[in-house]
């Protein structure tokens, strides 16, 4: 709702570009968008299979979710969500979409840490806290971390 919101509030259409840098920015606007969708998607399945729960806070994962593209990243919907949210500012070409992308990631780097990794760390432990050692944040590693313990759910 919030972009839709900062579209029509500044006035800013969807159209196809003509100048190629324009476009090229939009072609990579659309890259970025479909990795975020398919990082959001992605982490949603793994919840509900690996996970046993969902986004819900009634209905929290009750395993630590570690396969998929959490072996490289620690918050990968959000990744996906900043991913799109910068994607869609490329695609539009909006100055106000990129300020929300912006404020959207500054959000996430000081709720994270402060209030849902903490969670995470009272409700799983000292597996949370070693997952936590081998993958970042919100930057991918390149190569998929594996647990020693060769654990997978």
């Amino acid at each position: 709702m919030i972009p839709i919101w900062i579209a029509r509030t500044n006035g800013v259409q969807a159209a196809l570009a003509t100048a190629p840098t324009h476009l090229l920015a939009q072609t990579a606007g659309l890259g970025l968008a479909l990795l975020g969708l398919s990082l959001v998607a992605s982490s949603l399945r793994r919840f509900a299979k690996d996970g046993k729960g969902t986004l819900a806070p009634w209905d929290p994962p009750r395993h630590l979710v570690i396969d998929g593209p959490y072996r490289y990243v620690r918050n990968p919907m959000i990744s996906g969500v900043v991913f799109i949210l910068f994607g869609e500012a490329l695609i539009l070409l909006s100055g106000p979409h990129v300020q929300w992308a912006l404020i959207f990631l500054v959000i996430n780097l000081i709720y994270i840490p402060l209030l849902e990794e903490q969670q995470l760390k009272a409700r799983f432990g000292e597996e949370y806290i070693e997952y936590c050692r081998h993958v970042p944040r919100l930057v991918p590693r390149l190569r998929p971390w594996m647990p020693a313990s060769g654990h997978s759910r």
